[in-house]
């Protein structure tokens, strides 16, 4: 199994075109045939293109091919895959399978996989280490907030426009930046940042950072 057959550098994909056999991906060793089998993470059509991946090697290799669409394309998977890893890690280390909640499965079903399935199998590895699939998803809720918090940025018409918007958005790193410092004192960040208590409340209704912490 040569796994990330893409990720070879020139010098290397001359040495395995130089030792596997042109026979249907068949190798004989030790009297015995053994079967090839490759995977790519990308595709290799396009990596010989571009002259990133030999040609002849492509052919070499190129036997029967199965394409597998990436974890985001097939979120209907993520249930049964995470359903095995959580009982083969469970079983490996002697641990208690974890029971997940709705809540849970919902926000791993929406998530985009960028690290695909071994993503998910090292998030299930995760869990039953510590016994905690919250704890577990943590990272996955807030990158998911993230995603769907961050708004498209404004399309500007000017110069004078796109430094407005861009002066707004420094202030209101600034202003956020001395609340966090001071851990939302508002007096004490406003001396901070040189201006009136009185500035600091409006800008802070201006640019809706109040809600939350204020209120708690």
């Amino acid at each position: 199994m040569l796994d990330g057959i893409d990720e070879l550098n020139p010098a290397c994909q001359r040495i395995l075109l130089s030792v596997l056999p042109d026979d249907q991906g068949l190798m004989k060793t030790a009297n015995q045939f053994a079967r090839i089998i490759s995977s790519s993470a990308r595709n290799l059509e396009q990596c010989v293109e571009t002259g990133q991946f030999r040609r002849e090697l492509y052919f070499r290799i190129n036997g029967v091919c199965l394409r597998l669409p990436p974890l985001r394309e097939r979120k209907e998977d993520v249930r049964i895959f995470l359903d095995h890893f959580l009982r083969r890690y469970s079983r490996d280390m002697g641990k208690c399978s974890p029971s997940l909640g709705e809540e849970t499965i919902d926000l791993l079903m929406a998530y985009n996989w960028p690290g695909n399935i071994r993503q998910l199998e090292n998030l299930a590895k995760e869990m039953v280490i510590l016994g905690n699939p919250q704890l577990a998803v943590n990272g996955l809720r807030i990158k998911s907030v993230d995603r769907t918090t961050v708004a498209s940025p404004p399309r500007v018409s000017s110069l004078k426009v796109a430094a407005r918007a861009a002066s707004r958005q420094r202030e209101r790193e600034l202003i956020l930046e001395a609340l966090e410092k001071t851990k939302w004192n508002r007096k004490r960040a406003a001396r901070d940042l040189q201006i009136s208590y009185k500035a600091l409340l409006y800008k802070l209704k201006q640019i809706g950072a109040i809600e939350k912490r204020i209120q708690n």
